[in-house]
C-alpha cells in the first residue's frame, strides 16, 4: 500500500471534503491542496505540487473535465469520486479509478494505489 504521498482534494460539499482528509491522514497520507470550485481547482491543478488527486466528478453542477485534462498534461494520477459511480466520470476517462460515495476507508487506498500503479506503468 502506498503511503506518505500528497494529495489534492476537490470536493464541493464540506463535509465529504473533511471526512476525506481524515481517511487520507488515517492511510498516510498529506492533503497539501484542496478546492471546492472549479475556478480554484484548475489554478491547483496547474500549480500545487501533489503525487494524486482524488477528485469529486460533478463541482456545483460543473464537471470536473477541465481540471482531469491539467492533471492528464502534467502525467499526475487521479481517483474520481461519484454518487453515479462508473455513469458519472467522463466518458473519455472511464479507465481510472472510481470511487463510488459513499465510499470506505480500503476503497479509497484500494483507489489510490490503482492510480499510483496505472501512472507508474
Amino acid at each position: 500500500m502506498a503511503a506518505g504521498k500528497r494529495v489534492l482534494v476537490v470536493e464541493d460539499e464540506l463535509m465529504i471534503r473533511m471526512l476525506l482528509e481524515g481517511m487520507l491522514t488515517d492511510l498516510g497520507h498529506t492533503v497539501v491542496a484542496e478546492a471546492g470550485a472549479i475556478g480554484e481547482a484548475l489554478s491547483l491543478a496547474k500549480q500545487a505540487e501533489f503525487d494524486v488527486a482524488v477528485l469529486d466528478v460533478n463541482l456545483n453542477n460543473q464537471p470536473i473535465t477541465p481540471v482531469v485534462e491539467v492533471l492528464v498534461q502534467r502525467g499526475v494520477p487521479f481517483v474520481f469520486a461519484s454518487g453515479y459511480g462508473q455513469r458519472g466520470v467522463p466518458e473519455a476517462y472511464r479507465q481510472n479509478p472510481v470511487l463510488q460515495k459513499p465510499f470506505q476507508l480500503e476503497a479509497l487506498a484500494q483507489a489510490i494505489d490503482e492510480a499510483l500503479a496505472k501512472a507508474a506503468g
